[in-house]
């Protein structure tokens, strides 16, 4: 016997809402079986969940668009601060630089690796440590690095640092239109559960066939099992 199940997706459910909310035939004295309690609430959290869902496509769509520009700023932001303290290691192994000066920048002495800033909070850690440490190096008497410049490098890390914020910002924004969501789902399965119940429950007398079809028609969801398939087929 096929078996019904609550939809899965915020889509399915405002499908099997709006299915019952334009169906005319439930708002006639004559033919009403649902009672005016489930509808209210069927019209109340369709509207809930349909704003909560709208809300989320927006922010989520808009995280996604800026996902895009910030990746590319990631790799120029990356680019600099990495050729920026190459060119520092170069200069202090040629004796221009002395290597005491790493501890201007958070660097460890004896240590020529890069920093890792292949991440947003490594770029953003790095990138500070290295545009202070460059004007404190040049406060102190030193002459600047060129090719990067500091001025260059910091450009791009307040490029980046900008589309960066604004990143956090809409993904703050789609994580608490989502955790509004999960707060509705439940509320909107339970006027389901109930208002399917009902609907069923008018039903019930028809044969099997006919009770499913018009069953369907209020947007209950019917599924076949395996073999039930492999009969109907």
């Amino acid at each position: 016997m096929p078996y019904r199940r609550l939809p899965k997706t915020d889509a399915a459910r405002l499908k099997a809402l709006k299915t019952v909310i334009d169906n005319n035939e439930i708002y006639t004295v004559k033919n009403r079986f649902i009672d005016w309690k489930t509808l209210n609430e069927v019209q109340q959290v369709y509207q809930k969940l349909l704003t909560a869902n709208q809300q989320y496509n927006m922010c989520y769509n808009a995280q996604i668009r800026n996902s895009g520009k910030i990746d590319k700023l990631q790799r120029n932001a990356e680019m600099y601060i990495s050729h920026f303290i190459q060119v520092l290691y170069l200069a202090m192994q040629r004796g221009e630089i002395k290597e005491s000066n790493k501890k201007l920048y958070s660097l460890s002495e004896g240590d020529y690796s890069l920093p890792n800033i292949k991440t947003y909070d490594g770029i953003l850690k790095s990138g500070i440590n290295i545009i202070k440490g460059e004007k404190a190096r040049i406060k102190n008497g030193g002459r600047p690095i060129y090719n990067p410049t500091i001025s260059m490098v910091a450009t791009h890390y307040d490029i980046f640092k900008e589309a960066y914020d604004k990143h956090k910002m809409l993904q703050d924004k789609t994580n608490k239109s989502f955790e509004i969501l999960k707060v509705i789902r439940p509320d909107v399965d339970r006027v389901l559960l109930d208002l399917w119940n009902q609907i069923e429950k008018h039903f019930e007398e028809e044969p099997l066939e006919i009770k499913l079809d018009e069953c369907r028609k209020f947007g209950i969801v019917y599924y076949y099992r395996s073999t039930e398939k492999i009969k109907v087929e």
